[in-house]
């Protein structure tokens, strides 16, 4: 299920070209020196699988996410198991004539009925729950790459930064996730007063 929601924000986290100009970040990997020796455009990449794994702030979440989830599958699965052992029940009860009419046979049919549809509502609600905040953990993690590539760029001048996913092969010198790690985890503040899902993330 980890594994599941991460590709799911992997899929949907992209890493917008930069040209904006002056912090200066500590490059404890790539840096542009290599690409000013290129001719044409000054091109870096990111390996985001990495940055999901390495970013404190990814850590944490995906973790809470990892713990939404399962809570829900215990959730699904126990009243799943429940309305199983009704619906056995009430079948037991049917073969054996065990109603003393057919309106109560009925009444029962119609509450397990109302049970199932309940499940039904219930696991469309958690699910839709799961993807919303998948969805507002993506767009936190997006506006904190971007502002900190914005800061990141003003001093390594690239013309593009890019996601490693979207290309076929490059050199690892033009390979500067860790140093995006590096800020990004130094950037990141914890503050006491506020849980962890509200941490500072720009």
């Amino acid at each position: 299920m980890k594994k599941n929601i991460v590709l799911a924000i992997l899929a949907g986290l992209t890493i917008a070209s930069c040209n904006n100009q002056p912090q200066k970040m500590d490059s404890d990997a790539a840096t542009a020196n290599d690409a000013e020796q290129q001719s044409g455009l000054k091109i870096a990449y990111v390996e985001v699988d990495s940055l999901m794994t390495q970013f404190e702030f990814a850590k944490e979440k995906s973790k809470e996410l990892e713990k939404k989830s399962l809570n829900a599958r215990n959730t699904l699965t126990q009243k799943g198991n429940q309305l199983q052992a009704a619906a056995n029940n009430f079948q037991q009860k049917l073969q054996n004539n065990g109603f003393t009419s057919r309106e109560q046979a009925e009444s029962v049919q119609q509450a397990l009925q109302r049970q199932q549809n309940d499940l039904a509502a219930l696991q469309a609600r958690l699910e839709n729950e799961l993807a919303s905040e998948q969805q507002k953990f993506l767009e936190a993690l997006q506006d904190s790459l971007n502002n900190f590539l914005a800061d990141y760029n003003k001093d390594k001048k690239y013309d593009m930064i890019i996601n490693k996913s979207a290309i076929l092969f490059a050199e690892k010198k033009y390979d500067i996730t860790q140093d995006v790690i590096n800020g990004l985890n130094k950037r990141y503040k914890k503050t006491p007063a506020q849980p962890a899902t509200e941490k500072k993330t720009k």
